[in-house]
């Protein structure tokens, strides 16, 4: 039997149980420091309490705690990834990678490294309540700036008055810095894909994140009666969006590696026998490459121009997110090799195609990325799965992680 089962099952039931702490009964929807967020906090400051470990809620809403190296040194390796939730979730995404981090450190059973490991779990990175994402891992390199903190959600509430209805200090977010010190950023996450799946792998080696374009795109016609107006006299938003749409999918298709999606969409002013005047839409374009996710971007804009001059209509564009793709950092990028190997696994290294937080990291420090494998490539759902000996194999992984940074990074 592979070792560390009992760990990965206990580490399950911990994301089952976090699972529950939810905006929404039966369901799991936690965005960016909402109410349960406290009792997540709760639950995992006292697991770290009991590693002997000191939990603190940092400025961002960022739970963060340190154990300890050896002979009081101050780098350390920080294990992370996001405690927030898509709406109606499932229960793995992101908070598997905080649960792991604290397993690891249990499996040390009060052994000290060279250096200090800090364990955080992110505010925010999904980019559901305010738009735009990653307001948690963006604090730790000190960008989150007065525009970001004046955004609203939908309800009018401010970045900054969602952070001092949670009982923190806005003005104190600069305190979030990583610093100097952190040598590393290792993050465990499920995959999200049917990669690894397909493979019949339990892990993957991240070696580069894709970059991305998040973009609003707003058709503007004329409401009008839907049935006194004749087709050929109609300006109508939806029916422009609905054939840009189609050219989203059909750029996708034409270019390897390309994803795009229309994820969202708003009609204005919705109702049954009234021609769409406006229809808002939302453009996430992703590639490993920068060039080709650019192009296609300026693609796409120069269709919806396009159909919107062709139909009378106004067309307008709305930069939300422009990331680059991240290459993982190839020092521990080996290290994972020789740890993957070591376990007894098939050493498999993929482009995630989703952002994570390793992307913001890698601002800062040098980044590393384990895939676990998700059943079915299922996620950001109710069915969204893993299977303990996978998660088990990531322990035995991360645990010869760690011991290659001691070894390495002495």
């Amino acid at each position: 039997m592979r070792p560390y089962l009992a760990q990965a099952e206990h580490a399950m039931e911990w994301c089952r149980k976090l699972a529950a702490m939810s905006e929404e009964p039966g369901v799991t929807t936690r965005t960016f420091l909402s109410a349960p967020m406290h009792e997540v906090h709760a639950a995992l400051g006292a697991w770290m309490e009991r590693l002997g470990m000191r939990a603190n809620v940092d400025a961002a809403g960022n739970l963060r705690a340190v154990y300890a190296g050896a002979g009081g040194d101050a780098r350390r390796l920080v294990i992370g990834s996001h405690l927030d939730t898509v709406p109606r979730a499932g229960a793995f995404d992101g908070v598997l990678g905080v649960v792991l981090g604290l397993e690891l450190i249990e499996a040390l059973a009060g052994r000290r490294l060279p250096f200090a490991i800090e364990v955080i779990g992110f505010s925010e990175e999904e980019g559901v309540r305010f738009g735009v994402p990653f307001i948690g891992s963006r604090a730790l390199l000190g960008s989150v700036d007065p525009e970001l903190l004046a955004r609203r959600d939908l309800s009018g509430v401010s970045v900054r008055d969602a952070i001092r209805a949670f009982g923190l200090d806005p003005a104190r977010i600069s305190e979030a810095a990583l610093g100097d010190g952190a040598f590393a950023y290792f993050e465990l996450h499920i995959e999200q894909g049917p990669v690894l799946d397909s493979l019949d792998q339990p892990v993957g080696i991240v070696a580069a994140i894709a970059g991305q374009s998040r973009i609003d795109v707003v058709f503007e016609g004329e409401s009008n009666h839907a049935g006194a107006t004749p087709m050929k006299l109609r300006r109508d938003a939806l029916a422009g969006a609905a054939e840009w749409i189609s050219s989203v999918e059909r750029e996708a298709y034409g270019n390897d590696g390309l994803v795009a999606t229309v994820g969202r969409l708003a009609v204005e002013p919705g109702a049954t026998n009234i021609i769409p005047g406006t229809a808002r839409l939302s453009l996430d374009v992703r590639h490993a490459e920068d060039d080709v996710r650019v192009q296609a971007v300026r693609d796409l804009m120069g269709v919806a121009r396009e159909v919107a001059a062709r139909r009378g209509l106004r067309v307008s564009f709305d930069d939300q997110f422009d990331q680059t793709a991240t290459p993982m950092s190839p020092g521990l990028v080996e290290k994972l090799e020789r740890a993957v190997a070591a376990a007894g696994y098939p050493v498999q290294k993929m482009v995630s195609g989703p952002g994570h937080d390793a992307m913001i990291l890698a601002g800062v420090t040098d980044v590393a990325m384990l895939f676990v494998r998700s059943p079915g490539g299922v996620s950001h759902s109710p069915q969204e799965a893993v299977l303990a000996p996978d998660v088990a194999a990531a322990i035995d992984v991360g645990l010869r992680f760690l011991s290659e940074c001691e070894a390495n990074c002495a």
